[in-house]
């Protein structure tokens, strides 16, 4: 992973969650992960608006913080899998109330942005 520019603050726990489930896909990963290992293609797959590079690094940042692990098959040609950890599950209640709270804005949203 690369060196932050900025330390983190470990003495806000909004902020110590926001770095690791922050980003884009995170959530998104994690939820996938939560139903099925799955393999790097797998999932890019699943984000079509995603740039496989950015799957790829906050898969990294994922694994880094022991959210997710990473499996590679000694097989040619070689096959990675990546699985959420026990750790990561327990981020499954606090994506279930995200989500849920997005459903609850999403009258507000489509009004702010003019969809009907």
């Amino acid at each position: 992973m690369y060196e932050k520019k900025l330390p983190i603050d470990i003495d806000c726990s909004i902020l110590i969650t926001m770095e690791v489930i922050g980003g884009k896909w995170k959530c998104c990963i994690i939820k996938h992960l939560a139903m099925q290992p799955l393999r790097p293609s797998e999932l890019y797959r699943r984000f079509p608006g995603a740039n496989p590079r950015v799957i790829t690094q906050q898969l990294k940042d994922l694994e880094f913080y022991g959210i997710i692990t990473k499996k590679v098959y000694a097989e040619v040609p070689l096959r990675t899998e990546y699985f959420i950890t026990d750790k990561g599950r327990t981020l499954l209640p606090l994506l279930d109330k995200i989500a849920e709270w997005g459903d609850l804005f999403r009258p507000d949203m489509k009004r702010i942005l003019n969809i009907d």
